[in-house]
């Protein structure tokens, strides 16, 4: 299976870079994986368009078709990142925004939208450190990525895993990341 891991998170030298490494690691045992680590690849995530430049026709914009070109090639997309102020990286929501475009994830039939990324799984990696009693009151911006992008867009399988309370807990980080790689090896 051909994946492609997108990891949003500036630190190497981080929980969310040992989710990557693990991810990767396993995964490549039985699969092809290229990696995209965003903030590496000096992504621009300011959405531009204007009127010699419309927002509808951002899918042939040549500033992000090699990015198009990864989300096409890839059979399963993975996403490692962080949940900020109880959202998604400014970083990843603008490649959301200038990648994941009409004409290329999703088109109008009428006033209905279809999504074009069919028959493409992906799982969704998230960390957080709120703390317990605020998360009723959270947006997980996980489940948002999953039910109003991905899914909008096609995908038919979407997994999530969160972690949340990442600090100071040095067991359940450890126990977390074997329950990452357990299921990366199983991704065939």
């Amino acid at each position: 299976m051909r994946i492609l891991i997108i990891y949003s998170y500036p630190n190497h030298k981080s929980l969310n870079y040992s989710i990557l490494k693990t991810a990767r690691d396993n995964l490549k045992l039985n699969n092809d994986v290229k990696v995209l680590d965003l903030y590496q690849d000096n992504f621009d995530p300011a959405l531009k368009f204007d009127q010699e430049h419309p927002r509808h026709l951002l899918n042939d914009d040549p500033s992000t078709k090699k990015y198009r070109d990864l989300v096409t090639w890839a059979d399963e997309i993975v996403f490692i990142f962080p949940i900020w102020w109880a959202g998604v990286p400014a970083i990843l929501k603008g490649f959301i925004d200038r990648v994941f475009v009409q004409g290329f994830a999703y088109q109008y039939e009428g006033k209905r939208m279809v999504g074009l990324l069919k028959n493409k799984k992906a799982w969704i990696i998230t960390t957080c450190d709120a703390p317990a009693f605020s998360r009723p009151f959270l947006q997980d911006y996980g489940k948002s990525l999953q039910w109003f992008v991905l899914k909008a867009c096609g995908f038919k399988n979407v997994r999530r895993d969160i972690l949340y309370s990442t600090k100071n807990k040095p067991r359940a980080r450890e126990k977390f990341i074997k329950k990452i790689a357990n299921k990366s090896k199983a991704i065939v």
